[in-house]
């Protein structure tokens, strides 16, 4: 077996452990903090698991590549010497990473909402009614795709360190799930505030579907003229 495809089946088993393990945990904590709110959701909860693992098989396979290519021909602007860059540039690099993302974000999903493409791949995630923890990968392939190439893409045209690179990925999938889970777990200054996404505003978004297209910050929304607000949710 080459090593191409056993890094890609490494990403592959890596995305789905953080996705089943992070989901898990805030599972079990809304049945801790809000026993019964996805009761009679099972149905619903199990597509969304399948979906997700579907898109976990997506995300991994981008990223094997690009793992392989860093690790064995230095393809990437991944780097590993602290002494590269300044050290003011690591949360710099996050920043960029975030800000890069969430344009990219905004502006496909957007897209995925136009009535052809809404159809054909969108309307799989917003079968999720109300959305649940395990909502946060409930994607059709076509939109998998778009989500699971943007990391992988970025690494290729902004430096960042591994550890810097951990964060990101780490803060992508807390966001994505707990954007999900029917209740605010951000404190109300946060979650009513101007500039972040949490899911009082992305709950807004799978009830009005026309508002909140954002994944961590609000400017697009804002500048776009598509901020819905924030749903009064539990905490």
């Amino acid at each position: 077996m080459s090593a191409l495809l056993l890094s890609a089946l490494a990403m592959i088993l890596i995305v789905a452990i953080r996705y089943l393990v992070t989901g898990g945990a805030f599972a079990l904590a809304t049945r801790l903090r809000h026993p019964g709110l996805y009761a009679g959701l099972t149905p619903q909860i199990r597509r969304e698991i399948g979906w997700s693992l579907a898109s976990a098989a997506i995300y991994g396979i981008p990223a094997g590549l690009v793992a392989w290519g860093w690790a064995n021909h230095g393809w990437t602007q991944i780097y590993t010497d602290p002494a590269a860059y300044p050290l003011w540039y690591l949360p710099l690099s996050v920043l960029l990473y975030f800000l890069a993302h969430d344009a990219w974000f905004y502006w496909t999903h957007r897209l995925l909402h136009r009535p052809a493409l809404f159809r054909l791949a969108h309307a799989v995630h917003h079968a999720s009614r109300p959305p649940t923890v395990w909502a946060a990968m409930s994607f059709h392939p076509l939109e998998a795709v778009t989500g699971a190439i943007v990391i992988p893409g970025l690494v290729f045209l902004i430096p960042i360190h591994p550890a810097a690179l951990g964060i990101v990925l780490a803060v992508m999938t807390l966001m994505g799930v707990t954007n999900h889970m029917g209740w605010e777990l951000f404190p109300r200054a946060l979650a009513q505030g101007r500039w972040l996404i949490t899911a009082s505003h992305h709950q807004r978004h799978h009830e009005r579907y026309a508002c909140n297209y954002g994944l961590y910050f609000r400017f697009w929304d804002r500048l776009c003229g598509t901020d819905g607000g924030a749903a009064d949710l539990r905490r």
